[in-house]
């Protein structure tokens, strides 16, 4: 049974179709991955699975349940986590008082008992632990103000995983990062894969043909071809359609 199943998904901007009849299915432990050149409608897709964009037409099922118009909340709750954009760092409060936020939003709590929920153990120490697995465990009383870029991304990240999601969607995880920051974030990518269920938008193609079970390439809206990293290697029409030399030498680079 698929964890995640997209059928025939249309989002209109006027006369602009952002979304073209789009599907998907995602199984338990995969990890999608979604691609396509600037323009696509990648983001426009994320914001419709995570709940933040009502599509036209269509339907997402998640977990067995229809939630086309469950709002961005109980999605959460019910498992369904957008990285990065589940909620904002606090520049000025540590990792650890971060995550400790993250695990309080997604069990409903309010955050007008934050002095108390501070000190609780049932909050602090599931925070502690998925710091440690994003690797972030000497960190994490470490003001976020005073993080570098790429620990930004794995508190970031941390934050998703300490509401216990079933499906993460990464929307471009490792944009503005350094080489090696997009190196440590592949690899950890890599040790969480097969415990969540993925779905990545990612520009880069390293990372995507390093780490996805199936890649999904999407252009104007439509999805052009899904299959493997091999599949999608050797079909033309993904070369052809990714538009503009410098995107096009990128792909075929990490297709080689």
């Amino acid at each position: 049974m698929n964890l995640l199943r997209v059928n025939q998904l249309v989002k209109r901007y006027g006369g602009l179709l952002a979304t073209d009849h789009f599907c998907l299915d995602v199984a338990p432990g995969e990890l999608h991955a979604i691609i396509g050149p600037n323009g696509a409608g990648k983001s426009t897709l994320i914001g419709q699975l995570a709940g933040e964009l009502k599509p036209d037409e269509g339907t997402i099922h998640f977990d067995g349940r229809d939630i086309t118009s469950v709002p961005i909340e109980p999605r959460a709750r019910a498992g369904l986590a957008r990285s990065y954009q589940i909620t904002s760092v606090f520049r000025e409060f540590t990792a650890l008082e971060n995550v400790v936020l993250a695990v309080q939003a997604l069990q409903g709590h309010s955050f007008g008992f934050w002095r108390a929920t501070a000190s609780d153990a049932s909050l602090i120490e599931p925070a502690r632990e998925v710091l440690a697995r994003v690797g972030l465990a000497g960190r994490m009383h470490v003001p976020a103000a005073v993080m570098a870029h790429g620990e930004h991304r794995q508190l970031e990240l941390a934050m998703a995983l300490a509401g216990k999601p079933k499906l993460l969607l990464l929307d471009e995880p490792m944009a503005g990062m350094s080489q090696a920051e997009s190196e440590q974030m592949t690899h950890l990518l890599a040790e969480l894969k097969g415990q969540y269920a993925m779905v990545l938008v990612e520009h880069d193609m390293d990372a995507v043909f390093a780490l996805a079970d199936r890649i999904t390439v999407l252009v104007y809206g439509r999805a052009i071809a899904c299959g493997t990293a091999d599949a999608i290697r050797a079909n033309a029409d993904v070369r052809d359609a990714y538009l503009g030399d410098e995107t096009r030498n990128e792909m075929t680079g990490a297709m080689a």
